[in-house]
């Protein structure tokens, strides 16, 4: 049988984990596989987690959480044969949409029971893993601000952005990309191994997760009507027609501020401070993953407008069967 530990962060998302687990077991052994349940108590503990079961063999580890425990669960089978799966049950949950698997706990199992694993990408900064997306500049130091609020959620993400907006001074970064070197006042500087931010904002509308490159895309300091401008653009999928925007593809990136104090920044949307110069590098098809047997091509407006079509028609289910 195939060996499944099932990892779950209690503390992720706003939704209670209550039932959770039980509904995996049964789904995941109706369908052949061994599992095993494992409820995080502290930073640290998923990666100490999967790395345990990589090592005893186990076929597959999943991150039931938001994008901080899927980062802390592939951070432990990175280079193994282990197989991570996404139990999207976070707010942003942005690697689960780029790759398509559905913001819903009984629908994101019957992915991982259809057992389609694919060789993904992943990105180090300064040698610690990220899979979606890490930053710095105006979004870092909004997960800085929302990280210290009490609750999560959209709702309380949307408060920390628009307080950290109006007190916010965008920063002079040195950008090494091969034997060039730009000089950027920027906004945002974000390495991006797959496409969103998270709650379907797409930060890099091109960029694939086994494309063997990471997308830079680089936010130029603007004024308000052009911020707002770009936010539309984030939602819509047309940021990369924005005049105020420069992207570039690459397989590693140095990026470098003025100041020695340790920068803000955000690892797949969790803060965390780090001394400049901040190495990024990206390690080709070095982590497997259980995928959706089918997939569709991104399409800007009509890709997200049926992504959040869909997750309003799945919350509309989780209503009824509750009731």
């Amino acid at each position: 049988m195939k060996k499944i530990l099932v990892i779950i962060n209690p503390k992720s998302g706003t939704a209670s984990k209550a039932g959770v687990a039980p509904r995996i077991v049964r789904t995941l052994t109706k369908e052949g596989f061994d599992v095993e349940v494992h409820n995080t108590t502290g930073p640290g503990d998923a990666t100490t987690a999967a790395r345990r079961a990589a090592e005893a063999g186990y076929y597959g580890v999943l991150a039931c959480g938001g994008d901080g425990t899927v980062n802390e669960v592939g951070a432990g089978l990175c280079g193994t044969d282990t197989a991570l799966g996404i139990i999207p049950l976070g707010s942003g949950n942005g690697l689960a949409r780029h790759l398509e698997i559905p913001v819903d706990e009984r629908a994101a199992t019957r992915v991982i029971a259809k057992d389609r694993i694919i060789a993904c990408d992943y990105c180090t900064v300064n040698g610690r893993p990220f899979f979606c997306t890490f930053g710095v500049g105006f979004d870092a130091v909004v997960s800085h601000d929302f990280a210290r609020r009490h609750g999560r959620g959209l709702v309380n993400y949307l408060k920390s952005m628009i307080d950290v907006f109006f007190k916010y001074k965008p920063e002079t970064y040195r950008i090494r990309i091969g034997e060039s070197t730009l000089t950027e006042k920027a906004f945002v500087v974000v390495c991006c191994n797959a496409s969103q931010y998270g709650n379907n904002a797409y930060i890099a509308p091109g960029a694939s997760i086994t494309d063997g490159l990471m997308d830079l895309t680089i936010v130029h300091a603007t004024n308000l009507i052009q911020n707002l401008r770009i936010g539309a653009d984030l939602i819509t999928g047309l940021l990369y027609k924005n005049n105020h925007i420069s992207s570039f593809r690459t397989k590693s990136v140095t990026i470098e501020r003025d100041s020695t104090e340790a920068a803000a920044i955000h690892i797949d949307g969790e803060p965390v401070k780090m001394p400049s110069p901040l190495h990024v590098e990206l390690k080709a098809g070095g982590l497997r993953v259980f995928v959706p047997t089918r997939t569709t091509r991104f399409i800007p407006l009509i890709t997200p407008l049926w992504c959040n079509s869909r997750n309003a028609i799945l919350a509309a289910g989780r209503l009824f069967t509750k009731a």
